[in-house]
């Protein structure tokens, strides 16, 4: 059996190996569409990234989000599940990878995130999609601005051509760059107002699978305070839908200015990371 120390291991390891070749890339990749990313192949062995994906829950015990925005599955009902799903999950919480992605970055006082606000896993199957957007600018408390999204896909053989795919996009939602959700990638993306990103409509009739954690930090990453709920827009064909997409985002805005902690449910995990 896996332990979470042996993933923690195993991540270290991979990305100590890498550090400085997704540095450079992280550093650079600014010029494509104004968001740094890098990412990292072959994260963990292959029979734990088996295991991983074997364990992904089926759509049934997993919560449908279903809207213009945006359709998928996502839970984190991590007692219900393999172990190994939570321990997989957390193991990029662990001080050392951190530290890491702090090297690799260049972004410091990273806090990560125990009770997974958005995140936690997510499938997608044929059909399901996520509009352009820009995450929240904070966690639920509001006192840690969201400053990196880590993106682990665990889907054997999936390719460009199944769609599903991560999309990085200029301020005008205009032009993008594409990351294949290829399995055992992890994506390391930054986060702040102008950070677009979408995932291309699954065309494949299999299922996209995603671990997904966020890093806040207690400074601002473009130097100055602000405030945004998650906000959409839209395939540059689709008009109407950025249309309403304006107005949805307004209204919500608005919501929150008014009701600091929302009105709705908070999206975090209540139990206890270890």
């Amino acid at each position: 059996m896996t332990t979470r120390a042996e993933l923690i291991a195993n991540i270290c390891a991979s990305l100590e190996r890498n550090v400085e070749q997704a540095r450079v890339k992280f550093a650079g990749s600014v010029k494509e569409v104004g968001v740094r990313y890098c990412y990292i192949d072959e994260l963990l062995p292959a029979e734990i990234v088996d295991r991983v994906y074997r364990a992904f829950p089926s759509s049934e015990s997993m919560r449908l989000i279903s809207t213009f925005r945006e359709r998928k599955f996502t839970s984190k009902n991590f007692d219900n599940f393999d172990p190994i799903l939570k321990d997989v999950t957390f193991a990029m919480q662990d001080a050392r990878v951190l530290q890491l992605v702090e090297q690799i970055t260049g972004i410091r006082q990273q806090i990560p995130d125990p009770t997974l606000y958005a995140g936690g896993l997510s499938t997608m199957s044929k059909g399901h999609f996520l509009n352009p957007h820009v995450d929240n600018s904070h966690e639920a408390s509001r006192r840690y601005y969201r400053t990196l999204n880590l993106l682990y896909y665990v889907t054997p053989g999936w390719s460009l051509e199944n769609g599903g795919n991560l999309e990085l996009w200029d301020r005008r939602v205009k032009r993008n760059v594409t990351i294949v959700s290829r399995c055992n990638r992890l994506v390391i993306m930054e986060t702040n107002p102008w950070s677009w990103h979408s995932v291309s409509p699954v065309r494949f009739d299999g299922v996209r699978c995603c671990v997904s954690n966020y890093y806040f930090s207690p400074v601002s990453p473009i130097g100055r305070d602000y405030f945004n709920v998650t906000s959409f827009s839209a395939r540059p064909e689709q008009k109407i839908r950025r249309a309403m997409a304006w107005f949805d985002n307004k209204m919500r805005q608005a919501v929150r200015m008014i009701a600091a902690k929302g009105l709705g449910k908070k999206d975090v995990y209540e139990g206890a990371a270890n």
